[in-house]
């Protein structure tokens, strides 16, 4: 083939992965569109006075918003009784998770593939189809409007899922390590608390983080068994901006929404960067 053959097959071939570049381009910029306009409405009206459902530049920026959400009552106990269902489920759910998962991934049984095709079939189950037998066993026992007995009952439903993650983490640590620490007398559960579990840190960050924003995020089962003010976290009290007669307070609804997210994002960074640069199974299995 002449050299100029070349450089023209050269040239179809650049220019076609330009045009490939400039649609896959376009499909992104379309994408981050379609979450970048919900977020500036968040923002704008956070601190727009006149707030209304539309997106647009505020007359005059104020921080009345906040302000005006700012009390004990309407933000900071919701919040707090977020993160207590939130942060207790997950931690539950963690726990139960790796003594759930350290048998499944270390010893050949019989039943195993069962177990875990049942676990598969937990996580498909949706919460809606067993909220009426929960809530009349919750009447029965006397347990509605308690934040303990729905933070256990949220991490039993988070368990499945974090089941099968973490069996999942488990396997990719090397059982030889494992076999080290028994050789120098160490138990199966020390050597899981002192052996496993540190070597697999990233994964269980992954874990919480997982649970703690499913809990964090859900309405329905804290509106269906918790009903005092003092108790219903964040993601039922945001209801309260919402008036009769199809009324809404748009700016202390967008400024609740702003803080409502951060706890979030303050998490996901703390255990990013705990846990980043942790995984060191590679230094662990040299010599």
């Amino acid at each position: 083939m002449s050299t100029a053959a070349v450089r023209s097959v050269s040239s179809v071939s650049s220019g076609r992965r330009h045009i490939a570049g400039i649609f896959s381009n376009g499909v992104l910029i379309l994408l981050a569109l379609c979450f970048l306009v919900p977020l500036s409405w968040l923002v704008l009206a956070s601190l727009d006075p006149d707030a209304s459902y539309e997106t647009q530049l505020p007359a005059s920026f104020s921080f009345n918003n906040f302000a005006a959400i700012l009390t004990v009552e309407q933000t900071l106990l919701p919040l707090w009784n977020s993160v207590i269902l939130s942060g207790g489920s997950a931690l539950l759910t963690v726990v139960a998770a790796v003594l759930a998962a350290y048998p499944l991934s270390r010893f050949n049984m019989r039943f195993n593939r069962p177990f875990m095709y049942t676990v598969l079939f937990g996580t498909c189950l949706p919460i809606t189809a067993i909220m009426v037998p929960v809530y009349s066993l919750f009447v029965q026992l006397n347990l509605l409007d308690s934040l303990a007995s729905t933070t256990f009952f949220m991490a039993a439903t988070f368990l499945p899922m974090a089941i099968w993650m973490t069996k999942n983490f488990m396997d990719s640590v090397p059982i030889s390590l494992e076999e080290a620490a028994w050789m120098d007398g160490a138990s199966s559960m020390k050597a899981l608390w002192y052996i496993v579990v540190p070597l697999m840190r990233p994964g269980l960050g992954v874990v919480f983080i997982f649970v703690f924003i499913q809990a964090w995020g859900n309405f329905f089962v804290p509106f269906i068994l918790l009903f005092s003010l003092d108790n219903q976290p964040a993601a039922v009290s945001i209801f309260r901006f919402f008036g009769q007669f199809g009324t809404v307070a748009y700016g202390e609804l967008a400024a609740f929404s702003i803080l409502y997210s951060m706890p979030v994002i303050l998490l996901y960074i703390i255990v990013s960067r705990g846990f980043g640069g942790s995984f060191a199974m590679s230094g662990a299995m040299k010599g």
